[in-house]
């Protein structure tokens, strides 16, 4: 029996197999195909000679969810609001994101203000009811929305966190009369406060969802005819996996997932190499993502956003930019180059692939310097043109009457900084030295970069994973089930019993075992933990507090807190702390492929040599020597310049840095 891992990325749909019987695993990448992502997936099947049949786990990372919200094609939608509040989506938090253009237009809502509905009801802060549900009017309401077509529907109303009667009473009326449309309510979605960012992240799950749900059930029904048995699992953003039947549901907690599987892969090869502090760097055709790992555990945020909306879900701390290989580097206002945050994409792509691609890209630089060869399919499967990559490098350098070598070095440093830079807010800017992590690159084009980020950086070491190309893939086939469970209810530490926090988490805890129940795991590989958004009084947000949940006395509960206030702030403050929402995360444990062991035999210098080519570093070119990672000996340190190439991706080791082959398969750099 087989499992397989399937990302799909911008460019590439990267394939993970893992062979249980024999313990072997095998990569593959094949081109996406946008218009259906399901296309590229059966034809990266096909192309690993696997029968579908055999097929015992398929777990996928997809970008559906996100694409369709950023291209805004989703579904013809309406949001019903309470009396008074339908413009809370258009108003938002009235931020302006070009903070010094007063001409800047205000950001478009999702939908138009004509197609929010105001409903007569009113909860109070409490939950109580100031004013009970129209039901007649909600009738009506629904009769109207199955006259106009409509596919979604998301109900948001004022405090249904803390009293969801309403928004569900709606919501089976709205389904009896819609019966074929997406019925999604907040408290279902998102039971938190914060009525903007609950309102954006139900709206965006309706939005998403019919086109989601066509996707998924697409793919299982070409892969059940394909022979598949067993169930899709889709990978979320918070760095587990859920059965495609519920993220049908709630399609918005795939709504982030793209980076979280790589972070997962890299907490779990991290601990097995002995590097369990990482930074980690995904770098692939169209956006980069970093993440900082201390001791193998990564942060949880629910301040992320999918281009202007926020969704508030629980997710992986990962911190994105446009910068990467499909970068295109041009000249903007007074004649300053800039990298990004355009992008070539998959069609046409940088110029070298051949596609009709016009214009310098960051892959063209690296392929200009030499540093990707052309000798080597990218991905197996585009035939890289460096006579194209020469002439877009060139014609851009004599804008600035540059070398092409000089302009692809400054196309390449001006990446390396925005790199760095992700990396120092992640790092830096929280008080945290990047120097006491290592580095840990992955993507199509992380590996080419790193060593050029660590210096930027001052880090000393870099841990290459194995199949850094299909990292994320991989990491597909390690995560285990996971679901995020919150609900708000503001009280302050001295009015709350320790009784009342133990019975708030405990109700969590039983809706996640009923859930982790439904997907087949059993009490013996179930764990979970507990944490409280807590804040001083006054306060405007909130500090995550994890706790445990036998927790005996309230003062811990409060020491625990002015300890991570203390790390964020430096200090404490006099002044009372509140408890404003309760958080259980749930697991279900799933067994975890095994890395192929490293046979040492066969493997030397003088094996994995493979040519010889110029390279430049620095202005000089250098006779570089090549090197096939699958044949590289155990232990033995090669010293830069020299270039580490497999199958998905390239390592640069520039002059003044070494690397060698550890028993795990990665490859560990080290500055001399």
């Amino acid at each position: 029996m087989a499992w397989l891992g399937v990302d799909v990325g911008g460019t590439f749909t990267d394939l993970v197999l893992f062979d249980q019987e024999a313990g072997r695993l095998e990569v593959i990448k094949t081109p996406s195909t946008p218009k259906n992502q399901a296309d590229g997936i059966l034809t990266g099947i096909g192309k690993l000679g696997i029968a579908a049949s055999s097929l015992q786990r398929f777990a996928h990372g997809t970008t559906v969810a996100t694409n369709t919200a950023l291209e805004r094609n989703g579904s013809k939608m309406v949001v019903l609001v309470t009396r008074g509040h339908k413009d809370v989506l258009v108003v938002g938090r009235g931020n302006r994101m070009a903070m010094y253009n007063i001409k800047a237009p205000p950001l478009q809502p999702l939908i138009p203000r004509s197609r929010c509905i105001e409903i007569d009801e009113r909860l109070r802060v409490d939950g109580s009811v100031l004013r009970p549900l129209d039901e007649a009017q909600v009738e009506a309401v629904a009769e109207q929305l199955a006259n106009d077509g409509v596919e979604a529907v998301a109900i948001c109303f004022l405090h249904a966190y803390a009293n969801r009667d309403h928004e569900r009473r709606c919501a089976e009326i709205i389904s009896r009369r819609l019966p074929q449309s997406t019925v999604t309510y907040s408290a279902e979605v998102l039971p938190e406060y914060r009525e903007y960012e609950r309102f954006s992240t139900t709206a965006l799950n309706a939005y998403v969802a019919p086109r989601m749900r066509s996707y998924l059930g697409t793919l299982r029904g070409r892969l059940s005819e394909a022979g598949m048995t067993s169930s899709l699992a889709i990978m979320t953003s918070n760095g587990g996996s859920l059965p495609a039947t519920r993220v049908e549901e709630l399609p918005v907690l795939s709504m982030l997932s793209g980076p979280a599987a790589g972070v997962i892969a890299a907490s779990h090869i991290g601990r097995a190499a002995g590097f369990p502090s990482l930074i980690t760097c995904d770098m692939g055709g169209t956006s980069s993502d970093v993440c900082l790992l201390r001791d193998g555990d990564y942060g949880m945020t629910t301040e992320g956003r999918v281009g202007a909306f926020p969704v508030k879900i629980r997710q992986i701390d990962i911190h994105s930019i446009a910068t990467a290989g499909g970068s295109i580097a041009s000249l903007g206002t007074g004649g300053f180059l800039s990298v990004g945050p355009r992008s070539a994409g998959s069609f046409p792509g940088p110029a070298c692939y051949g596609r009709g691609g016009t214009e310098a890209t960051v892959t063209d630089a690296n392929v200009v310097l030499g540093r990707l060869g052309i000798e080597r399919p990218l991905g197996g499967q585009i035939v890289l043109d460096r006579a194209a990559s020469l002439a877009v490098v060139t014609r851009l350098g004599e804008q600035l009457n540059l070398s092409p070598q000089a302009m692809a070095e400054g196309i390449l440093r001006i990446a390396t900084v925005s790199l760095a830079g992700a990396i120092k807010e992640i790092s830096v800017m929280r008080g945290i030295d990047p120097r006491d992590f290592a580095l840990l690159p992955f993507g199509g084009g992380g590996a080419l970069h790193a060593a050029d980020v660590a210096d930027e950086l001052g880090m000393k070491t870099i841990l290459v994973p194995p199949f850094p190309g299909n990292f994320s893939a991989l990491g597909l086939l390690i995560a285990d089930f996971r679901r995020d469970l919150v609900r708000t209810r503001v009280s302050t530490t001295s009015t709350t019993t320790i009784s009342d926090v133990r019975d708030a988490l405990q109700a969590l805890l039983q809706d996640a075992d009923v859930e982790l129940s439904n997907a087949g795991y059993g009490p013996d590989r179930r764990r979970s933990a507990a944490s409280l958004d807590m804040r001083y009084a006054g306060q405007s947000f909130e500090l995550s507090v994890a706790i445990v949940l036998d927790t005996a006395e309230m003062r811990s509960i409060e020491e625990a807190f002015e300890k991570v206030y203390t790390a964020r702030y430096g200090g404490t403050m006099q002044a009372e702390i509140e408890i404003v929402s309760y958080r259980i995360a749930a697991w279900g444990l799933s067994e975890k492929p095994t890395l192929p062991s490293i046979d040492d035999e066969g493997r030397s210098r003088e094996a994995a040599a493979v040519r010889v080519s110029p390279i430049v570093f620095g202005g000089d070119t250098h006779d570089t020597p090549i090197f096939n990672r699958d044949l590289l000996p155990l232990g033995d340190p090669i010293s830069g310049p020299a270039v580490i190439e497999e199958a998905g991706s390239s390592t640069i080791v520039p002059p003044d840095w070494n690397v060698s082959l550890d028993s795990t398969g990665c490859l560990i750099m080290r500055r001399n």
